[in-house]
């Protein structure tokens, strides 16, 4: 009989499987990286809150210097032809229907067709409606503080 067969051989045996933790080098970056994405996002967030806040603000300081429904259009005018010059140089010059369709909202014809049309002549005419000026009051807002910070919405 040869020594191969006297000697006492036994099966493989595997090693244990590795644990979930303490986690590899490589994870910890990927998880690093994860919640910095999600640090940024939140401060990007953050961020643009505050500006659409101060934004806001600007609109609001300055239809409260407005005395009169007519002095308020006029004022809503003025902001909106700024904030159309910030956005597209050139489309504070728009006038009419093209302005007002300049200023409808993507999928909206809240200017064009709507309470909006009150910008066309409104802060021209003596008298106006004090309801039509607080309908058109937070659609100019909103458009106002899209156009300022460069949404198309």
């Amino acid at each position: 009989m040869s020594a191969a067969t006297t000697l006492p051989l036994r099966d493989v045996h595997l090693p244990a499987m590795p644990s979930w933790w303490p986690l590899p080098p490589g994870w910890w970056v990927v998880l690093g990286a994860l919640a910095l994405c999600v640090l940024v996002a939140w401060a990007w967030r953050a961020h643009r809150r505050r500006q659409r806040r101060r934004w806001y603000g600007v609109f609001d300081t300055a239809l409260t210097a407005a005395a009169t429904p007519v002095d308020e259009v006029a004022a809503i005018a003025e902001l909106l032809r700024r904030a159309a010059r910030r956005r597209q140089p050139g489309a504070e010059l728009l006038q009419g229907q093209a302005w007002l369709t300049f200023l409808d909202a993507p999928g909206s014809r809240a200017f064009s067709e709507g309470d909006g049309r009150l910008l066309l002549d409104g802060g021209y005419r003596r008298e106006l409606d004090a309801e039509a000026v607080l309908r058109l009051r937070p659609l100019a807002r909103e458009r106002f503080v899209d156009l300022t910070l460069g949404r198309a919405r």
